[in-house]
């Protein structure tokens, strides 16, 4: 049986990248890798958010996440524009990956972390 979270997580994965590809066809905007990034990470049982200086291949943690920043993309010439990342989020001491591909700055609920405590987004890419 199929479980309805997984249909959800496959239709959002193919609603960003269909956006997200979209989007940058009718732009054709040039974009460059930054050296990192950027997020903010909202502890729900606490209600206190920390900004999370990462750079490209850095493992950072975050309470029982751990966060893999693979790369940090900004429009080419604007480094305060919309930036876009790739990331990896897991937890210790759970098997497997709870958060792999691209958040979006402008757009943070259409690729997000699922998870019941932290809800992590991009902010900004760091040159």
């Amino acid at each position: 049986m199929i479980r309805v979270s997984s249909v959800i997580k496959a239709v959002r994965k193919s609603l960003v990248a269909g956006a997200f590809f979209a989007s940058s066809a009718a732009l054709a905007q040039q974009v460059t890798s930054a050296s990192g990034g950027v997020l903010r990470a909202l502890d729900k049982t606490s209600g206190q958010t920390v900004d999370i200086e990462i750079r490209s291949g850095e493992l950072r943690n975050l309470g029982s996440l751990q966060i893999v920043m693979n790369d940090c993309r900004y429009p080419a010439g604007n480094p305060s524009g919309n930036a876009y990342a790739a990331l990896e989020i897991s937890e210790r001491g759970r098997e497997g990956v709870l958060f792999s591909g691209w958040m979006i700055a402008s757009a943070p609920a259409l690729s997000a972390l699922e998870h019941q405590r932290y809800d992590v987004w991009v902010i900004r890419c760091t040159t």
